[in-house]
């Protein structure tokens, strides 16, 4: 069941991570077309923005569901393991309590940002563009939640225990 979710979730940042990239790189195009033609857009800075920021926040979601984000991991593996597993103790409380922090922290600013617009498209909310500080947040914790099982397990099983390459990843290989 929880292989189940874990593949959904990623199958849905994957998507979510696309549309976005493809819609910046359309945006961009789009602006580049416009500017070489004389007559630019307002909006195309303040939408590029805001899209390159929702690609890193689900992007990084992504990464953490595949334990494919900054980490020590060679570091944390060449350790004995009760060192080894009190060290991702450590260190997944500070990615927790980071990301909780992050998300509350983005909540408040969601409040305080209420009423605001784009400038360049004032038919846009803030709120609307600043929300995937609390989601981005609130998607990492569950992805880094939902990785973490496995990752223990395969730190308590020792060097030469790494888990199979993934064969979707850069550099995976199919079986």
């Amino acid at each position: 069941m929880l292989a189940r979710l874990k593949a959904a979730i990623a199958r849905l940042l994957e998507t979510v991570v696309v549309l976005l990239v493809l819609t910046l790189t359309l945006v961009v195009v789009v602006a580049v077309i416009y500017r070489k033609a004389g007559a630019s857009l307002s909006w195309y800075d303040e939408v590029a923005s805001v899209l390159l920021a929702w690609v890193t926040y689900y992007g990084a979601a992504l990464a953490a569901l595949k334990r494919q984000h900054i980490g020590f991991d060679g570091l944390i593996r060449s350790v004995a393991p009760a060192w080894r597993l009190a060290m991702v103790v450590v260190a997944e409380t500070c990615v927790f309590g980071f990301f909780i922090l992050l998300a509350w922290t983005g909540w408040i600013v969601l409040e305080v940002l209420e009423g605001d617009t784009l400038i360049s498209l004032p038919m846009v909310s803030v709120q609307i563009t600043q929300s995937v500080i609390p989601i981005g947040a609130a998607l990492f914790i569950v992805c880094e939640a939902l990785s973490l099982p496995d990752y223990w397990r395969n730190l308590r099983e020792g060097p030469g225990h790494e888990p199979p390459p993934d064969p979707a990843a850069p550099g995976g290989s199919d079986p």
